[in-house]
């Protein structure tokens, strides 16, 4: 069990959380949530002892080992296969290894038993896959960890924290380097896992999947919530409401009082009344508002309607250095496409949308590009190359000098930079402002087209909603690589497969996408792309607008029934093994989710109608 009992935490002059309490059970698994900079990676160093309290107690079970992801690579681990070193995160293995090699005969018996114990025998096998399932194949066991990247030295890390023997994992943003196929797996292995999971992260799709608790950073509290995240964010705004109602209700009540007061406090006949209700309005303590999370919004500027297709290829190939990566493509790309391109990192997504943006070279076949067409290209590398010691403002206009300081300012401010952060360096913003920095860059000249290669990276909840949002109200065409599945159940109308030298259209939907990740032998159907578009007319985007709103809203109803019929399947497989106190708590859920159920089949049903409708 973790418990906090009125902690205080503070860092140089900003406190985080002020008599914050939260008690976690053992073997919950519960995802911690709050905007950027609320303080959640130094609550998880807190219950890692890394960093101590200001005030308050912090109670962590005893006897229970932690394990959390390491943030570097020590260099002399650089040299070593990959496989040794995520072997070696286990300490107690490493140390049982080390005593069999230099024990004496009559030790031997007490150490093998020890380490039959861990099942040190399969510890290889355990790790291999672990590393598979985190992307790495069999040929990169071997390879020393120098060869890898920085975002695979973090798989690697990630690898090792899954490997440990642990009773509580500590997991901050554990996705963020990991591609969808990576994700699933993860997904299917903390749901598995037997400890306690405290997870850190801004992915709603994977904290649905991994949670049924949820911390909240509210205001320097902390609120526990149980269920998965949707439950949260239903409850949030739910309390949200009735705060808000019952405020207004109190407001109404001491203008009343109040007005009363002012109009008989001096008359003889009426003061000792007025005099009675103004102790009752110096009585009437302030309901205290719920705490909001901060609310970003942004949106890409109004496109122009251009003749259908943008951009057309036929049977073409890209690659490096005259190697094609990528070859038979045969596709077309309208203005009211939004494509979500699906495959396992290194199948060539990134290449593809290079291609396409122009920033590599065609090696055969051809393409074609309307002549009016602009791009918006958005890479997650790119906030690397952002000139540090200039201010958003500045970097705009070098970018485009013939543009007046009214017009940059304006845009900046679409995208929630603007008075003092629009003046502000930029290695003094935050990873998600960096990041909607690139975003106002790429989108300055009202493109017809953006591309977004991992656009979600250093973005909060509100950020990745907010893009979502930005989205589906642009009125040009977009192609998306991301790892948010909950992104692309919101925006995406089509999705692409990257897979075996070529890119196709998947015949499916996300969820099956997700059943294909973790049964990789099952036939995918691809259907084939069309070679020569049929004319279509010139897009009207903004009466197309609604429907592709309501298209994404009914996708999230569908996901959110299909999530909550699983949960509702879960609870009555556990009705044979429970019994008594239990048999009532399952019951009560059981209620819970057949009314949540039927709300949502409600609203799917009014939203079609409302559809045929309009």
């Amino acid at each position: 069990m973790i418990k906090l009992e009125n902690i205080t935490v503070q860092i140089a002059s900003k406190i985080l959380l002020e008599n914050a309490s939260a008690q976690i059970a053992d073997g919950q698994k519960i995802g911690i949530v709050g905007h950027n900079g609320c303080g959640k990676t130094t609550l998880f160093k807190v219950l890692k002892g890394e960093h101590d309290v200001n005030a308050g107690e912090v109670f962590c079970s005893p006897n229970r080992s932690k394990a959390f992801v390491e943030q570097e690579i020590k260099e002399e681990d650089l040299q070593k296969p990959i496989l040794e070193y995520v072997l070696g995160k286990d300490r107690k293995l490493a140390e049982l290894r080390r005593l069999e090699q230099n024990a004496r005969p009559e030790d031997l018996p007490e150490i093998m038993e020890r380490l039959w114990l861990i099942e040190a025998d399969s510890a290889e096998a355990r790790t291999a896959e672990i590393l598979v399932g985190l992307g790495f194949n069999q040929e990169d066991l071997s390879r020393p960890v120098r060869d890898f990247s920085g975002g695979w030295q973090m798989r690697l890390n990630l690898a090792g924290a899954l490997f440990q023997r642990s009773d509580v994992l500590f997991l901050d943003e554990p996705t963020n380097h990991l591609d969808l196929e990576a994700i699933v797996w993860l997904e299917n292995y903390l749901q598995k896992y037997r400890g306690t999971v405290l997870l850190i992260s801004h992915d709603r799709d994977f904290l649905n999947h991994i949670c049924l608790g949820i911390l909240h950073f509210e205001g320097g509290k902390l609120a526990l919530y149980s269920g998965n995240y949707d439950n949260f964010a239903r409850q949030y705004a739910q309390k949200i409401e009735l705060v808000d109602k019952q405020i207004k209700k109190q407001n109404e009540r001491r203008a009343h009082l109040q007005s009363y007061v002012d109009r008989f406090r001096y008359k003889a006949s009426k003061a000792r009344q007025a005099q009675s209700r103004l102790k009752m309005l110096e009585k009437m303590e302030n309901i205290a508002e719920v705490a909001r999370d901060r609310e970003s919004c942004f949106s890409f500027p109004d496109v122009k309607p251009l003749p259908s297709p943008l951009i057309t290829l036929e049977n073409a190939a890209v690659g490096y250095n005259g190697v094609p990566v990528l070859k038979k493509l045969s596709f077309y790309i309208n203005q009211d496409d939004r494509i979500a391109l699906l495959g396992k990192n290194g199948n060539g997504k990134s290449t593809l949308v290079k291609l396409l943006s122009s920033h590599l070279p065609l090696l055969d076949g051809t393409m074609k590009k309307s002549s009016k067409l602009k791009i918006g290209y958005f890479n997650q590398n790119q906030t690397e190359e952002l000139p540090l010691e200039q201010t958003p403002a500045e970097y705009l206009a070098s970018l485009l000098p013939d543009k007046p300081e009214k017009i940059i300012r304006a845009h900046l401010g679409r995208f929630g930079l603007e008075q003092e952060k629009a003046v502000t360096k930029i290695s003094a913003l935050s990873g998600g402002e960096k990041t909607r920095l690139l975003f106002a860059r790429i989108s300055i000249d009202a493109p017809e087209l953006l591309i977004f290669d991992e656009p979600t990276n250093h973005l909060d909840m509100a950020g990745r909603t907010a893009l979502a949002d930005a989205i589906n109200a642009y009125q040009g065409a977009v192609i998306l690589i991301s790892h948010d599945f909950h992104l692309l159940e919101t925006v995406a109308d089509s999705l692409w497969l990257v897979h075996n030298h070529t890119c196709t259209p998947f015949n499916g939907d996300l969820n099956e996408y997700r059943e294909f990740l973790l049964n990789p032998d099952t036939e995918t159907k691809p259907r084939p792309v069309a070679s020569k578009p049929e004319p279509k007319p010139v897009q009207m985007p903004k009466s197309s607008r609604p429907d592709r709103k309501i298209r994404a809203a009914l996708r999230e109803i569908e996901q959110n029934i299909a999530r909550l019929e699983r949960e509702k399947g879960e609870i009555l497989q556990k009705f044979a093994a429970v019994s008594g106190k239990e048999v009532g708590e399952l019951q009560i859920r059981l209620h819970n989710l057949e009314a949540q159920i039927a709300a949502a089949e409600e609203e799917w049903l009014e939203l079609t109608a409302s559809a045929e409708n309009g």
